[in-house]
């Protein structure tokens, strides 16, 4: 959303007027880096394994079920190549995103997959567009394939001093000079807060690094699952809910049960997705997220759940009451959209152009954004 002038830093200014487009809303798209391959994945899904290959085994389920789902002119591209990864940047800025958020994997002992993209994003200063990191905090096992007891990679808190050994890994990042920030701290997002075993321990710890490394403090912000959750009492600077939809088969739902016994995905509508997601939690910081779609049968098959009938047109409302609520609700300075996702291509969540829409679902986030800066209405 950055139509007004914006440091070309990607900081985030104190005052609301230099913060972003939106009377000051800042948009941050998660970011996929599993599209290239790596040793780990190679040795657990076969040679050659990205994010692609689940994308183009899938296969319509049901009539008028969208899938396969191919991408438009970006095409199946590898994260390694820097004109790639230029290109997605380029779009984004064309359509107003504020920043990447890079899913970070630092499973403990100093273990990380699929750093890659960001490391030489961080190394070669290009492109020159904002970003921040997301700590992706969680046990990888073979869930999305059929086998949610097989452990992969255990997400591990081995103690302070691997916190430590974390905080010296990604200060880098943290220092340049493309680091998305609020009121000057460097955003930090961690996916999920309820796994760490002291989570005001860890917060504290790395405060008290950042001052160290002459950081004004660093702005937390906590991922949550659904809007009755909350972090235990941890000092979050904000939090977001997702909602993401999960299989559930309510015991009156018969077309549902009926539905997995012929080995069909739980289908839902998108369009009261789109009017009911949470907005926040009505209990301090919070910021929306919006969602393009979701259809995760490219990985999980008949277990997955599909939003049907995503439409730009239904995107573009979404949009629109998340910028309403934030640039209404939120002290200037603060006021964040997160999109989830830029490019969760086999989630279904992407605003990546595809063979189908073409950029329609960019086009209709940056007119969401500008209708939703026009209201400033008090939605809840």
């Amino acid at each position: 959303m950055n139509t007004e002038s914006r440091p070309s830093s990607g900081r985030q200014s104190e005052s609301s007027e230099d913060s972003g487009s939106g009377e000051g809303v800042d948009a941050i798209a998660f970011y996929l880096p599993q599209f290239h391959p790596i040793p780990e994945n190679d040795e657990w899904w076969g040679p050659g394994f990205t994010e692609w290959t689940n994308v183009a085994r899938a296969r319509r389920m049901y009539p008028s079920h969208y899938q396969p789902r191919i991408p438009g002119e970006l095409g199946f591209y590898d994260l390694r190549l820097p004109e790639t990864r230029q290109a997605q940047a380029d779009l984004a800025k064309e359509y107003g995103i504020s920043a990447f958020c890079y899913w970070h994997y630092w499973f403990g002992s100093g273990k990380q997959l699929l750093q890659r993209p960001f490391e030489e994003v961080l190394s070669s200063g290009e492109p020159d567009f904002p970003f921040c990191l997301g700590w992706a905090n969680q046990t990888w096992s073979g869930i999305w394939h059929g086998a949610p007891e097989r452990v992969l990679m255990e997400q591990t808190y081995p103690g302070d001093a691997d916190f430590r050994a974390h905080f010296d890994a990604v200060l880098p990042a943290f220092l340049d000079r493309r680091y998305f920030r609020i009121e000057g701290r460097p955003l930090f997002y961690v996916f999920n807060p309820g796994s760490l075993p002291e989570p005001q321990r860890f917060l504290d710890l790395w405060r008290g690094l950042a001052a160290e490394a002459g950081l004004p403090g660093i702005f937390f912000v906590g991922g949550l699952s659904s809007r009755t959750h909350r972090l235990s009492g941890a000092a979050f600077d904000a939090v977001v809910v997702e909602g993401v939809p999960s299989r559930r088969i309510r015991r009156r739902a018969v077309l549902r049960r009926v539905a997995r016994k012929l080995g069909l995905p739980d289908v839902r509508s998108f369009r009261r997705f789109s009017a009911t997601f949470p907005l926040g939690t009505g209990d301090g910081q919070s910021f929306p997220v919006v969602m393009p779609g979701w259809d995760n049968t490219p990985r999980s098959g008949k277990n997955g759940v599909v939003l049907h009938g995503s439409r730009p047109e239904i995107f573009e409302e979404q949009v629109a009451r998340a910028v309403a609520y934030v640039a209404a609700d939120q002290p200037p300075g603060r006021r964040v959209v997160f999109i989830k996702s830029w490019n969760e291509w086999a989630e279904g969540n992407y605003l990546e152009p595809d063979q189908r829409f073409g950029r329609a679902y960019l086009e209709a986030f940056r007119a969401g954004a500008a209708r939703g800066s026009r209201t400033r209405a008090q939605v809840r």
